[in-house]
């Protein structure tokens, strides 16, 4: 039977991109959410060969397909929707001219432009711990709150109290591995449960007392990278066994055989390999700050705002979680942050330069969710249109960078950034040293290299 042609018969129904909200599946059913429905799918759609009925339930339309074909004709129809609805070719996005405003048009320029194989590589690698990114802030908070309340009165870390925020400071880095590899197979468009026992296998504190070849088994061992790796494996497998098994013992034999085929080569290969990996990150990205210091952290801090803008900030994602899970803090997020703070002190001096009404309204909007670590408004609506400003942003982001690696600040959070980061670093006031180094230094530089204000018109 012929996916393709089945996924490619329902999209021509159902499509197009922008009608299509939602694609999920069950074990039978392929489930869309529409825009809206044409009055004859369902007619149509039960014409087509392989489609076994159609059910509207409210607003889901539920195309019946049966085991294993399901999860085939997903998978085709979901690469046909992501096809359909891929950005304009940068050429065509980058005619339009840069304005100040906010930002929203220059921002959909440039990611249409960072649409690139790479960078959207890397982009669906960081979108499987976006969802994480709630469970890192609360549990991150409470470990960097305890971290100062411990610092300042050292016997309350014995009380019963704190011991159980403690535990829950912990919670998000004790499942970790079980969501990333959840995400991950959703991603990767394998089945989600299935990711998740994978990143479970390699979990499990029953591996310590195991012994292969010699070698005693290590539990979460090359922590998020081998999880990734284990969980894209699981779902190319489970899309070749689909393919191969026949579609009635598909429902049975390609959830075993998936989980011990792919199980089996995670725990003898990737998940050493993972761990070889991760070592080598945790250490080059260590020894660069530890032997570097205040130098590295001035280059990361005054290189990040570009590659944001580039798009290749995706790729800092996982390394961050790394870290996390190493050594319970990241030294990376601080110095970055700084780009940000040197992004509100340049939005400063241009508010303070400027003679244009809608350009100090435009920057006084921007600067207080700038203040609290949402830069794009400022990024894309001010310093970016206007040219040198991002450059003296650049430069704060440098100055700050290099005050939090040159103390060695940590950050026991992700997905928060600016000011209210200070909550979750492990020392609050040198942070907050590094973030008013770095408000200065933007101001500074973008007061000296000036811009050209635009005029009223």
């Amino acid at each position: 039977m012929n996916y393709k042609t089945i996924a490619r018969q329902i999209f021509q129904i159902t499509g197009p991109a922008a009608n299509i909200k939602t694609i999920t599946h069950c074990m039978t059913r392929l489930r869309l959410g529409l825009e809206t429905t044409p009055p004859d799918a369902e007619q149509r759609l039960k014409s087509i060969e392989g489609v076994l009925g159609v059910n509207q339930n409210e607003d889901e339309l539920q195309i019946i397909l049966g085991p294993g074909r399901v999860d085939n004709v997903t998978d085709e129809f979901s690469k046909l929707v992501h096809k359909d609805s891929a950005p304009t070719s940068p050429a065509a996005a980058a005619k339009s001219k840069a304005q100040i405003g906010d930002g929203k048009e220059l921002h959909a320029q440039i990611r249409a432009q960072n649409a690139t194989p790479v960078k959207l590589f890397f982009k669906r690698i960081a979108s499987i711990f976006v969802p994480l990114i709630p469970a890192f802030i609360a549990c991150g908070l409470i470990s960097g709150l305890l971290n100062v309340v411990s610092k300042a009165d050292p016997s309350v870390s014995a009380t019963a109290w704190f011991q159980l925020l403690a535990v829950a400071g912990n919670v998000i880095f004790w499942g970790m591995n079980l969501f990333i590899g959840f995400n991950a197979a959703k991603e990767f468009g394998g089945t989600p449960i299935l990711g998740g026992i994978l990143g479970g296998l390699i979990t499990h504190p029953g591996l310590a007392g195991i012994t292969l070849n010699n070698t005693q088994l290590v539990p979460g061992r090359g922590g998020v990278i081998s999880v990734l790796l284990i969980a894209a494996l699981g779902s190319l497998v489970e899309k070749r066994l689909r393919r191969l098994i026949p579609e009635m013992f598909s429902l049975f034999l390609t959830p075993l055989f998936t989980f011990l085929l792919a199980g089996a080569i995670a725990i003898l290969f990737l998940q050493p390999f993972g761990g070889f990996l991760s070592d080598l990150i945790g250490q080059v990205v260590t020894t660069a700050i530890n032997t570097g210091g205040a130098i590295t952290g001035f280059v990361l801090g005054g290189l990040w705002l570009p590659l944001v803008m580039l798009g290749l900030h995706q790729a800092f994602t996982p390394i961050h979680v790394d870290l996390l899970a190493r050594y319970g803090v990241t030294i990376l997020l601080p110095i970055l942050a700084m780009a940000g703070a040197g992004q509100v002190g340049a939005s400063f001096a241009v508010y303070f330069k400027t003679k244009n009404k809608h350009l100090k309204q435009t920057v006084a909007s921007a600067l207080p969710v700038g203040i609290m670590g949402i830069g794009e408004p400022l990024i894309y609506g001010v310093t970016f249109p206007l040219g040198r400003p991002f450059i003296g942003a650049c430069i704060g982001g440098a100055f700050g960078g290099a005050v939090q690696a040159a103390f060695g600040i940590g950050s026991a959070t992700l997905g928060i950034s600016g000011l209210p980061l200070a909550a979750g670093t492990d020392h609050i006031s040198l942070y907050l040293l590094g973030l008013i180094t770095a408000y200065a230094a933007g101001f500074a530089a973008t007061w000296l290299l000036g811009f050209d204000d635009p005029s009223e018109d």
